[in-house]
C-alpha cells in the first residue's frame, strides 16, 4: 500500500459531524407514545440518559443505537444522519 504524503493526508475530507440535536429529534419522534422509562430499559439506559440524547446533551453509544435500530426497523445510519443516509 502506497504511503500518503502528509500534504495528500491533509486534503482528504474530514468525516461529516453528527448533529446531535437532530439525532435526539428523530429519536423522540420515534418514540412516539411510549414512555422514555419504557423505552430506556428496553435498551438498558437510564430515563436520564435517553433524555439527554433526545435533548441532543449526550451522544448515544453504539449499543444504544443498534438497540434503537432493532426496536424501531431503521438502520443505524438513519438515525445519525437521517435523511442525508440516503443520498450518500
Amino acid at each position: 500500500m502506497p504511503r500518503l504524503s502528509r500534504k495528500t493526508f491533509m486534503r482528504r475530507k474530514l468525516p461529516a459531524q453528527v448533529d446531535l440535536a437532530a439525532v435526539g429529534k428523530r429519536i423522540r419522534e420515534l418514540r412516539g407514545n411510549i414512555l422514555q422509562e419504557e423505552l430506556a430499559t428496553r435498551l438498558g439506559i437510564s430515563q436520564g440518559q435517553l433524555s439527554k440524547i433526545e435533548r441532543g446533551r449526550l451522544a448515544p453509544a453504539a449499543q444504544t443505537l443498534v438497540g434503537l435500530s432493532e426496536e424501531f426497523g431503521k438502520p443505524v445510519d438513519w438515525l445519525l444522519r437521517g435523511d442525508k443516509a440516503s443520498k450518500g
